[in-house]
C-alpha cells in the first residue's frame, strides 16, 4: 500500500515589520499654490483692476494678486487715464494668459459657467454683454470727471454736462436692467459679470456724493454690502501710497 499522503503545514506568515516612529507620524502637505494670477495695481484708484479682481471672485477662482506698483510706468498711464495697461489686469490660469477685463470675463464665463458670470438666458445674456461693452469703450466724461479714489471724499464736487450725460445713461442701464431682471443685481438675484464692470462706478458716485434716484441708491448699497466690496475697499484704505494728480481738492 502506498504511504498515506500527510498534509503540509502552512508556513507561518510573516510577520510585519514594525512601523517606525517617522512612518507614524502624519506628515504635513504644503498646500499647493494657487495655478492662477491676477496682477493688480492700486486697489484705491485702479478701476479696471477692481472689475477683473471681482470676476475671479465670483468665478471663485483660486488665484494669487500680482500687484503692479503705482510708481510703475505703464501702471500710472492707466490709472491716470493716459493709456490702456496690458498688465492690470492681466491674469494667467493654466498656463494661458489674459489681459483686457471684458476678455478676462469672457474666458471666466466659459471656464465656469456654473458661476454665472453670464447669464443662462440668451437674450439676457446679449443683454449682459451689451451693457458690459457699454461701459468698457465709453462714458470717457465720467472717467476723467470722477476718478475713482476710495479713500476720497468730495461732497461739493461739481460734474461736468458731459459727464451728467454719461450718469444719466448708467442710472437708466440700472433701472432698465432692475426692472426687467427683478434686482437687486443688475440680472437678478446672483451677482454677474455687468455688476463687475459697474461697481467701480458705484464707488465713484458714493466719492463724489452723486444725486441717484430710490432705485440708484439700493443698487448702490447692495453692491457696496457684497463681501468681495468690503474686502476690497478695506484693502484700499490701508494702501500707503497716494497719486497726488488723483487726490487734488475738487
Amino acid at each position: 500500500m502506498p504511504p498515506a499522503a500527510t498534509q503540509a503545514r502552512p508556513k507561518s506568515a510573516a510577520k510585519p515589520a514594525a512601523k517606525t516612529a517617522a512612518s507614524r507620524t502624519p506628515s504635513k502637505k504644503v498646500p499647493p499654490k494657487p495655478a492662477s494670477t491676477l496682477s493688480l495695481s492700486s486697489k484705491n484708484y485702479s478701476s479696471w483692476s477692481l472689475r477683473g479682481w471681482l470676476m475671479a471672485r465670483l468665478a471663485g477662482l483660486d488665484f494669487e494678486e500680482v500687484i503692479v506698483p503705482p510708481d510703475d510706468a505703464d501702471a500710472r498711464q492707466e490709472i491716470l487715464l493716459l493709456s490702456p495697461s496690458i498688465l492690470v489686469p492681466c491674469l494667467t490660469h493654466d498656463g494661458i494668459k489674459v489681459w483686457d477685463t471684458l476678455a478676462i470675463g469672457e474666458y471666466l464665463a466659459e471656464r465656469y459657467p456654473e458661476s454665472g458670470l453670464l447669464p443662462e438666458d440668451r437674450a439676457a445674456r446679449a443683454h449682459c454683454r451689451a451693457i458690459c461693452g457699454e461701459m468698457h469703450s465709453g462714458f470717457s466724461s465720467l472717467r476723467s470727471a470722477l476718478p475713482m479714489n476710495l479713500k476720497g471724499d468730495f461732497p461739493g464736487h461739481k460734474v461736468w454736462s458731459r459727464a451728467e450725460g454719461d450718469i444719466a445713461r448708467i442710472t437708466a442701464i440700472w433701472r432698465e436692467c432692475l426692472a426687467t431682471y427683478g434686482g437687486p443685481f443688475l440680472f437678478g438675484t446672483r451677482p454677474c459679470m455687468a455688476d463687475a464692470m459697474y461697481a467701480p462706478v458705484v464707488t465713484r458716485f458714493r466719492t463724489y456724493h452723486v444725486k441717484l434716484d430710490r432705485t440708484g441708491i439700493a443698487y448702490c448699497q447692495h453692491i457696496m454690502a457684497m463681501p468681495d466690496m468690503k474686502a476690497w475697499v478695506a484693502a484700499a484704505r490701508q494702501e500707503p501710497d497716494d497719486i497726488e494728480e488723483l487726490d487734488m481738492e475738487f
